[in-house]
């Protein structure tokens, strides 16, 4: 990757206004769905990685980046990765402080720090023996209860908070 490649930069910068489909407050970069940018003697590479593997917003996600570089006049192929497997460690501070402000706790670091292994759902804080809850993102409170293993979209869980008693997703960590 020739990231001083004017091109690559252009497309970068195009890149870095592009929101997600499903929460549009932050940017496809902030997330770390957007991976690399390549330039070919024939196109514009982009790969992208889903949050999860049934990600149902990609088909969305790989036209809006289409539509977006032909801004650029150059033909772009957008390749899905699913290796190694997205991981909330790759969401930017940014995106952290955006989903908050949006009313969607974001997510803890992953503690393995690993992103090229397999990871399993981890135990309920219940059977860890912890009482890890994520902070709500209106009143900050920890006093919160998962109400549904599934929110708004797959990858977030639906919780409430037990002080200001407002329900919230929450981005869960992968």
């Amino acid at each position: 990757m020739n990231t001083l490649d004017p091109l690559v930069q252009q497309a970068w910068q195009v890149l870095d206004t592009l929101t997600d489909p499903e929460i549009p407050v932050v940017t496809l970069r902030d997330m770390g769905i957007v991976r690399e940018v390549f330039h070919h003697e024939d196109a514009l590479e982009v790969i992208i990685t889903p949050t999860y593997s049934g990600c149902p917003a990609m088909e969305q996600i790989e036209d809006d980046v289409r539509s977006t570089l032909q801004t650029l006049g150059v033909p772009v192929r957008v390749t899905t990765r699913l290796s190694p497997a997205w991981t909330t460690d790759w969401m930017n501070e940014a995106a952290r402080e955006k989903l908050r402000a949006y009313g969607i706790a974001p997510p803890e670091r992953c503690a393995s720090g690993a992103v090229n292994v397999v990871q399993f759902a981890p135990r309920s804080a219940v059977q860890r023996g912890t009482t890890d809850h994520p902070a709500c993102p209106r009143c900050g409170s920890k006093h919160t209860t998962e109400v549904s293993h599934f929110g708004s979209t797959a990858c977030k869980a639906l919780y409430k908070c037990l002080n200001c008693l407002e329900p919230f997703d929450y981005f869960k960590p992968y």
